[in-house]
């Protein structure tokens, strides 16, 4: 089954604390784009957003935080899709008529075989929201950093398999110099796949228990 992205809230009554909410959701989402914008601009191969209609190279995937247990630590994930062949992508129509067109107007069979996840992964206090959810883990919080562990899941319909990464590089601070903060760029080869499927990339723990994931789908 294909899950929606962690991090969707119950709406409150437009009294205060609706406004208030709405606020902090705000200041959350401005936190989450400086954040994303800064790692970008600091990592090899920087890139910038667009913001025409359509599919670009480079796209936001998402981003949940999560409170470490025992520590209490906040942990921020945030997602980005890196492919270059859905740059100038069009969805057109809905439903079952819905297809995926180039910007030649060429209709799109496969899923591109290639591409990338990266993944910043931050204990730096950035959000003033609560957390999406807590999980107990037994690393230390930034050796936890070093041991993320990546699974993309592949939907079709209720059929579900799982891709291993091709490579997983980190980016920016080596991994032998401390950091609060991690970047990783998880690449994949997924092979002959329509583009009616639905991929899912899990953030996970070193025991495999699920950190957060962050979906790629084109219909």
């Amino acid at each position: 089954m294909y899950h929606a992205a962690l991090g969707s809230r119950q709406r409150f009554c437009r009294g205060r604390g609706y406004w208030k909410m709405r606020l902090s959701r705000a200041v959350a989402f401005g936190a989450a784009t400086m954040m994303m914008a800064s790692v970008l601009l600091a990592s090899p191969g920087a890139v910038s957003f667009r913001t025409v209609p359509g599919f670009h190279s480079t796209m936001p995937a998402g981003f949940a935080v999560v409170q470490l247990k025992p520590s209490g630590a906040m942990l921020s994930l945030m997602g980005l899709i890196e492919c270059s062949e859905i740059e100038g992508l069009q969805q057109v129509s809905q439903g079952l008529h819905a297809k995926v067109v180039s910007a030649r107007g060429i209709p799109l069979q496969q899923f591109p075989r290639h591409f990338s996840f990266r993944v910043t992964a931050s204990l730096r206090k950035m959000f003033i929201d609560g957390p999406d959810r807590s999980l107990t883990v037994a690393e230390d919080p930034r050796d936890l950093l070093l041991k993320l562990g990546f699974r993309l899941k592949v939907y079709d319909g209720l059929d579900m398999h799982e891709v291993t990464p091709d490579s997983v590089t980190m980016i920016g601070v080596p991994a032998e110099i401390e950091s609060d903060e991690r970047v990783f760029r998880v690449s994949f080869d997924v092979g002959e796949v329509p583009v009616t499927d639905r991929m899912i990339l899990e953030v996970t723990t070193p025991e495999g228990e699920d950190l957060t994931h962050f979906p790629f789908g084109l219909l």
